[in-house]
């Protein structure tokens, strides 16, 4: 039982560290999933949740920050009791949110390692239950555990730098981009091949006749068989990007976008669009358009036309402009404004607002 409760130990502390050190690698998509539980909270239990998205981006800092903690100090065995009850309650809570999504259906992945490792609300609702007996083994058997690798100021200092260092990250990808793009737009990606599948999709075919089930690899042409279910034999290959889009008022540009060297301004929505920097965005605008290279300047946004019209002269950008759909931007980049570089639809570039590139940077990633 002693080396069960070390391994049961190791573990608790392991992937809460991991986990929140995946979340704070990208705050705003920990935030924009936290948002998504504040509206599904306020449509079921009362509008008084939705005070909470406005500081989504904080609360997620401070989630995060506070599992690689508590992870550290399981690990420490810094004040484990206490440690231990601290970390029960975010785990109850935390199996609360994934049970709720999967038996209500409400948010379907729950963001329980970022974008990282996508679980299934269910798969996340086992996740938590895997981590409670993890914690029920160590609570219980506390007396395999009273060596203590901190004491005093030392366990302090630890966990001092533990929260700075968790903090600084996460306050670090805020400001910036994600240390690591876990998402289907990060840089080397062809946008273009990931709306295919990357093999012909094959299906089985579920159907039924007199009770009997069987499955068909090519649909029957027996009209005895009634159809039940479609099921994909090679999900795998199926498209990674399935709603790219990109259009205007004369119609759809995404093919076109995908052609030549582009460089993407990406408003997603104009009344949360950080406008302190766009002296500068305007003055890379100009420069990319008269590149060698042949670099088109283009904005996207999720806006409506008039608030984009006001906002474009409020501004002054003079690119031309096109609209795609809010949650394809926030999964193209994790800044508001932020331009992505393109080659015949291949991510080049990505850069955040607070780290606008010179057109001699943008033609060295061509």
């Amino acid at each position: 039982m002693k080396l069960i409760t070390r391994i049961c130990w190791l573990l608790l502390g392991v992937i809460f560290v991991f986990s929140g050190l995946i979340k704070l690698n990208d705050p705003v998509g920990t935030a924009l999933k936290l948002e998504e539980y504040f509206e599904v909270f306020a449509q079921d239990f009362g509008k008084f949740f939705l005070v909470f998205k406005s500081s989504a981006r904080t609360i997620s800092i401070m989630l995060s920050s506070l599992e690689v903690i508590l992870g550290v100090a399981v690990l420490l065995r810094w004040h484990l009791r206490l440690t231990l009850k601290v970390l029960l309650a975010l785990l109850i809570f935390f199996a609360f949110l994934t049970f709720y999504s999967a038996a209500f259906n409400k948010v379907t992945d729950c963001g329980c390692f970022g974008d990282f490792i996508k679980l299934t609300p269910w798969a996340s609702f086992a996740k938590d239950m895997f981590l409670l007996g993890l914690w029920l083994v160590v609570f219980f058997n506390f007396r395999y555990l009273r060596r203590v690798f901190a004491h005093g100021q030392l366990g302090v200092m630890y966990m001092t730098i533990a929260s700075a260092v968790a903090i600084g990250i996460g306050v670090r990808a805020l400001g910036h981009l994600p240390y690591f793009d876990f998402l289907p737009y990060k840089v080397g990606n062809d946008i273009g091949k990931l709306m295919k599948p990357s093999e012909p999709m094959r299906y089985k075919y579920i159907m039924e006749r007199n009770g009997e089930t069987k499955e068909f690899t090519e649909y029957p042409t027996d009209s005895t068989w009634k159809y039940k279910q479609m099921v994909s034999m090679n999900p795998e290959a199926a498209p990674k990007i399935t709603d790219f889009r990109v259009w205007n008022d004369a119609g759809d540009y995404t093919q076109e976008l995908l052609k030549g060297n582009k460089l993407v301004l990406i408003v997603q929505g104009t009344d949360k669009a950080d406008r302190d920097r766009f002296l500068q965005i305007n003055q890379l605008i100009l420069s990319a358009d008269s590149s060698k290279k042949k670099i088109t300047p283009l904005i996207l946004t999720s806006s409506s036309p008039s608030d984009f019209d006001a906002f474009r002269h409020d501004v002054n950008l003079s690119a031309p402009f096109y609209y795609a759909d809010a949650t394809v931007l926030k999964s193209m980049i994790r800044s508001n404004p932020g331009f992505i570089l393109l080659q015949d639809g291949v991510v080049k570039g990505k850069f955040h607002y607070h780290d606008i590139p010179t057109r001699a940077k943008l033609e060295e990633l061509l």
